[in-house]
């Protein structure tokens, strides 16, 4: 299967490479979300050299990197030696750089910064010494977020030196069904479910016949390639992350509230609070409020959700039955799962509703903020608004084999009048989501009413 998109951070790469100048760019984001790969595909386009750190020593990492510099010069003598240290390697690069331009990649930079801590202190000093003026673009990638984020702040050692930094983001869902070039739609988001839009994952699960012979082979098979996934993830972030296990846990089982996390976990609202910080920080959680909040920081109503659809498939179906998958018992999980994959594949549905109603502005309007709402009695799906316009778009999503009536359209028209979002002084939009379609009544109402949208799985109606 060839490379799947990740256009826009290559043609941002492709900027920094044909400005000719010296470019120093952070590339980082979680692992297997695919950062070794957009580099690789950037550097089979351009010259450059690849490097993998490791959790070798200071020493013993200057000797391999400069086997690999003097690889790609063809220099025996840096080849055999390596470098003393790395304001050595830098100003070798530098002065490399006056016959031509190229690429320097050194992935997993954490690993070159635990085996010394000066060392991005060196590379500051490399930097302003030799490669600021040079042709070389130095690329530094990393999945601990955590690292790389304190390696960019206003505190650190390079900060105000780079030229670009990339955050990569698992990829959307019409990326994401590319690796499953022959399944229609319903089927791929049996696999999106548990994969969401993480490339090693969507690779590896498109190999298989079915979504439970991926899971069981892949997941629930203590030898398979992702089994210890979301641990190994969050041992490379934490040092002690046992209460993340169990704060992450009552998040994937239904518990959204702090309070509610907290008697889960027989944890301290306070520290609970501490903990959730940390999580947003490295990306498992995120704090959701209703939309139409006006000031969401201060806002009462924040619940946390998982970002991920595969902690939440890893800590129902791996982590809470741990013990029966030591010992190759899988019948249980498998029958738990089957049970639930319509109710995983909803809430994936949902997920990619609200995500959709962004692409609906030709059929709306231009969307300011879009998400969930929800007061004590009610709860809508999707809710996307224009203050400027004065327009308001409510969303409603059904995976479901049933044809979606009327009945729907008239439920949400009623949840809408309850949101007090510029009453009385807004423009009103509807958009149902259906997985089987819709009832010809509610079709026909669409026809004449250009404020209610229609979209059949990912496919909008009359267009």
């Amino acid at each position: 299967m060839g490379f799947i998109n990740r256009t826009v951070e290559l043609d941002r790469l492709q900027r920094l490479w044909d400005s000719g100048t010296a470019q120093l760019a952070v590339v980082y984001g979680k692992r297997r979300v695919g950062k070794t790969e957009l580099i690789r595909q950037f550097l089979l386009k351009n010259s450059g050299i690849y490097y993998l750190a490791d959790k070798r020593t200071h020493h013993e990492q200057l000797l391999e990197f400069g086997r690999v510099v003097g690889d790609f010069f063809d220099d025996l003598i840096v080849r055999q030696n390596g470098f003393i240290d790395w304001l050595q390697a830098f100003q070798y690069l530098e002065q490399r750089s006056h016959d031509r331009q190229f690429i320097v990649a050194i992935d997993e930079y954490p690993y070159l910064v635990e085996s010394a801590r000066e060392t991005s202190s060196l590379f500051q000093k490399g930097w302003d010494q030799y490669l600021k003026q040079s042709r070389v673009c130095l690329i530094l990638c990393g999945s601990s977020i955590a690292m790389m984020e304190s390696e960019m702040s206003s505190r650190a050692p390079l900060y105000g030196r780079m030229t670009a930094r990339f955050l990569v983001e698992p990829m959307d869902v019409y990326s994401s069904q590319d690796f499953f070039p022959k399944r229609q739609f319903a089927d791929f988001l049996t696999y999106y479910a548990i994969t969401g839009g993480m490339p090693a994952y969507l690779q590896a699960f498109s190999g298989f016949e079915n979504v439970e012979e991926a899971a069981t082979a892949l997941c629930l098979d203590k030898n398979g390639l992702y089994a210890n996934e979301v641990n190994m993830m969050l041992r490379q972030e934490l040092r002690t992350p046992n209460t993340y296990f169990a704060i992450l846990k009552a998040i994937a089982g239904g518990k959204t509230r702090i309070s509610e996390i907290a008697n889960d976990g027989g944890f301290t609202v306070t520290l609970v609070s501490k903990y959730l910080r940390t999580l947003e920080g490295l990306q498992f959680v995120e704090r959701e409020v209703p939309v139409t909040e006006d000031k969401p920081h201060k806002s009462k109503k924040g619940i946390f959700v998982l970002r991920e659809n595969f902690v939440r498939f890893w800590f129902q179906y791996i982590y809470a039955f741990s013990s029966d998958l030591a010992i190759g018992n899988f019948r249980q999980v498998q029958k738990k799962f089957r049970a639930e994959s319509h109710f995983l594949e909803s809430i994936a549905y949902e997920q990619i509703s609200r995500r959709t109603m962004w692409d609906l502005s030709d059929r709306l309007f231009s969307f300011e903020k879009a998400g969930r709402y929800w007061d004590s009695d009610i709860e809508i799906d999707g809710v996307g608004y224009n203050a400027h316009e004065r327009k308001i778009a409510f969303m409603e999503a059904k995976w479901s084999d049933k044809k979606m009536g009327p009945t729907i359209l008239n439920k949400l028209r009623m949840k809408a009048a309850r949101v007090a979002w510029m009453r009385d002084k807004r423009e009103e939009y509807f958009v149902l989501f259906s997985k089987a379609g819709f009832e010809s009544e509610l079709v026909s109402i669409a026809s004449e009413d250009p404020h209610v949208v229609l979209v059949q799985q990912v496919t909008v109606m009359g267009r």
